[in-house]
């Protein structure tokens, strides 16, 4: 997206670093990053390093004479040769309002905690985690959207932001961000992805909402998993983990959550009335979160 909006805006791209190709689908055959891909269609050149601190990785960089890099999600840690080989540095676009949620999984992070707000920062990078001067800032509502949901939206926000930053960079100074309010988005460990059921219901359903698509918030019963991709709160009350009724609704700490979208092991996604028509579930029953 970030690519295809600075070319339309007459921006010349004179090169795309992207990671290399990684084994995807049931054949595992390699497959380029979405960057990679667009890059090629455009006819772009896509250089692949594995590494950006090799001497001559960094000459080759630096030998673009790149007025700004426009860094998203890379992967790849920024030494500081790469930092100062452009004019006007290298620019993230940070899927949070900085300072809150620096680090690897900002979105997550931000449903999570329950945050009202987030957004993206556009931000110059610098040697420390995320905490270069900021430029400028695009604030949306978390709503009940999923992190699938809330990235494509802050994606599009961000390549739009980055394009009217770099349309005219001397009406967006980097201003530094303030020492208060700094919290760290750590990356997403699967153990995460594990319902506990004795947590408070609207802690659920955010965690079902922060791990759709990825990992999925997860429970087990009978020894099979379950991913719960959507479900809303209820404000029943009942054994933390027991299923309240025949319609799967499962107790909490306090409250109750009600899946409504479902996947079994091995299977397509359902909704909770196509997945118990077909496997029963009857109120009483003990899962394990």
């Amino acid at each position: 997206m970030c690519i295809r909006d600075r070319a339309k805006a007459g921006h010349e791209i004179v090169a795309v670093y992207s990671q290399p190709p990684r084994p995807a689908g049931r054949g595992k055959a390699l497959r380029p990053s979405p960057v990679h891909a667009r890059a090629q269609e455009m006819g772009i050149e896509v250089r692949m390093p594995v590494s950006l601190k090799d001497a001559e990785v960094q000459a080759a960089f630096a030998a673009l004479d790149a007025d700004v890099a426009v860094v998203a999600a890379s992967g790849l840690i920024l030494p500081r040769p790469i930092l100062d080989a452009p004019r006007f540095g290298c620019m993230n676009i940070h899927a949070s309002l900085l300072p809150r949620w620096r680090g690897a999984a900002p979105i997550q992070r931000a449903i999570l905690a329950g945050d009202n707000v987030t957004g993206v920062t556009i931000m110059d990078m610098e040697a420390g985690l995320d905490t270069g001067p900021m430029r400028a800032k695009h604030v949306t509502p978390v709503e009940d959207k999923t992190a699938g949901a809330l990235t494509q939206e802050l994606a599009q926000a961000g390549a739009a932001l980055m394009v009217e930053v770099l349309d005219d960079i001397a009406l967006h100074p980097p201003v530094a961000q303030p020492e208060e309010g700094v919290t760290y988005a750590a990356k997403i460990d699967k153990s995460e992805s594990r319902i506990d059921f004795s947590r408070d219901a609207h802690q659920v359903e955010r965690q079902v909402r922060a791990f759709n698509p990825l990992p999925g918030a997860f429970f087990e019963y009978r020894g099979e998993r379950f991913r719960i991709l959507t479900a809303h709160v209820e404000e029943h009350e009942g054994p933390a983990g027991e299923l309240l009724d025949s319609s799967l609704l499962i107790g909490c700490g306090h409250g109750a959550i009600r899946p409504t979208l479902i996947q079994r092991a091995g299977k397509g996604a359902m909704s909770a009335g196509e997945l118990l028509r077909g496997y029963e579930m009857p109120a009483g029953s003990r899962i394990d979160g």
